[in-house]
């Protein structure tokens, strides 16, 4: 008889949670990289999706994505958003527009009903220095790989949720022991990969990857590609992402003077991730 009182009292104090939407959901982190795809899922779902609301929010600017189950078609980016059958929300052809803090909202007869269910969207990416027209044998080079993140702080993320960054070459093989590769210490979110190219280092690929309690969730791979010298009209940098191969060119045009000046991306400080996430422009002579 008393289990029975105690399983009913643990009955009606779940239904008085449900009513007054004191039930926690716990945060979620997602990772994703440039033309690639994710799914944020919704954790307080109910039933269908007609009560599910999805907001977006980064540098406290916050928009709504999802109003009622419907597509807000208002937004920049509603052509790459869908809403799954279980109402999470799915990315296709991913930016660095895109990480950020997203919240799925349950509204019930026109009341906020119940606890948010938060996640968090990381974005990774790998730049180079110096450019692509200037890499050749024999050349130093510098990749630099950044997790971007907003409204959760890089030592959450490194101390309480195990995230680490990474390098491997093609094969798999990590490169955080091999003497060849000066790789700055671990602990950031971000990091930095330093060598001197040889000659059977072109179409190699290093990767820089996610990893969370030991789990990989993204990646990022830069492909060394030895330009012609002679060319330096432009620089060419090629990315592959989750298969995916990319190319940014930029083309030296009114910034140049003449031909043998090249416009490079680069960061502000070697060792030290740009302020304000911003990428920083250069000017080279070569």
């Amino acid at each position: 008889m008393a289990e029975k009182c105690h399983m009913c009292l643990l009955g009606l104090i779940l239904f008085c949670s449900l009513l007054t939407g004191t039930i926690e959901v716990d945060d979620t982190h997602e990772f994703c990289s440039s033309g690639g795809s994710v799914r944020l899922p919704c954790n307080n779902a109910l039933s269908d999706c007609t009560s599910t609301v999805w907001t977006y929010s980064r540098h406290s600017k916050t928009a709504e994505l999802i109003a009622l189950g419907k597509k807000k078609t208002d937004t920049e980016r509603h052509e790459r958003l869908s809403l799954g059958s279980d109402c999470s929300l799915n990315i296709t052809k991913v930016t660095k527009d895109d990480y950020g803090s997203y919240s799925c909202q349950q509204y019930v007869n026109g009341q906020h009903y119940g606890s948010d269910a938060r996640v968090y969207l990381h974005f990774l990416h790998v730049s180079v220095s110096p450019s692509s027209s200037q890499i050749r044998n024999g050349s130093s080079v510098t990749l630099f790989c950044q997790l971007y993140h907003d409204q959760v702080s890089c030592d959450t993320l490194v101390r309480a949720d195990g995230v680490q960054l990474i390098w491997e070459n093609q094969a798999g093989v990590s490169l955080q022991t091999d003497s060849r590769y000066q790789i700055s210490p671990p602990g950031n979110c971000y990091s930095t990969l330093t060598t001197t190219l040889l000659d059977e280092d072109h179409n190699t690929e290093w990767r820089c990857l996610v990893t969370q309690i030991n789990q990989v969730k993204t990646s990022a791979t830069y492909i060394v590609r030895y330009s012609d010298p002679a060319d330096s009209t432009s620089e060419t940098v090629d990315f592959m992402t989750d298969g995916s191969l990319f190319r940014d060119c930029s083309v030296c045009g009114s910034y140049c003077d003449s031909p043998s000046e090249s416009l490079y991306k680069s960061w502000k400080e070697e060792l030290s991730p740009p302020k304000g996430n911003r990428d920083v422009y250069s000017i080279t002579m070569k």
